[in-house]
């Protein structure tokens, strides 16, 4: 999905599967990961066009969008999606830039969890101590979005001030 609304051809997706955060986040891949080659591509739309398996995972889409109330059945739908679009790119980026900051916050307390003590509070465990699960209807994405990529700032700031970006690790690197 991502390569079609990208506008990608094969080898440019298979070229950010390997380069691009984002993408490997969406495919549930580790950062380490060193892809796959874009032939994969092509052999998956086979496959997927085979015995209806496509109409099944649009099923599949939907009740995943009814379940987070963008939309409703048995109503009448608007033709624009855009009001659709827009909630789900607020969510990626929700979930992008909170599972970031928290991969690096980890990838420090690994190394050097002296690091943190006076950046982390109570505050920043509730919103990093554990993987970003949106819930049905998540209050204030963008205010969310806004105090994690704050955080971010502050994290990275707090790093240089104490000279620990000069060693990064990929996920501070990742964050950067």
């Amino acid at each position: 999905m991502l390569q079609f609304l990208l506008g990608l051809s094969d080898r440019q997706a298979a070229e950010a599967v390997r380069c691009r955060i984002d993408f490997k986040y969406a495919m549930a891949m580790e950062l380490d990961d060193p892809g796959l080659h874009h032939s994969v591509l092509a052999d998956f739309r086979d496959r997927l066009a085979e015995d209806g398996r496509a109409d099944r995972l649009l099923d599949l889409a939907l009740a995943r969008l009814k379940e987070a109330g963008l939309v409703r059945e048995r109503t009448t739908q608007r033709t624009d999606s855009t009001h659709v679009l827009a909630a789900v790119r607020d969510l990626t980026r929700l979930e992008l830039v909170t599972e970031a900051v928290r991969a690096a916050l980890e990838e420090v307390a690994g190394t050097s969890p002296h690091l943190l003590d006076e950046l982390v509070d109570e505050d920043w465990g509730h919103r990093y101590g554990r993987p970003v699960r949106l819930g049905k209807n998540p209050t204030k994405p963008m205010t969310r979005i806004l105090a994690a990529g704050n955080d971010a700032v502050r994290l990275l700031e707090h790093l240089h001030r104490h000279g620990a970006d000069r060693i990064p690790g990929p996920r501070v690197q990742a964050l950067r």
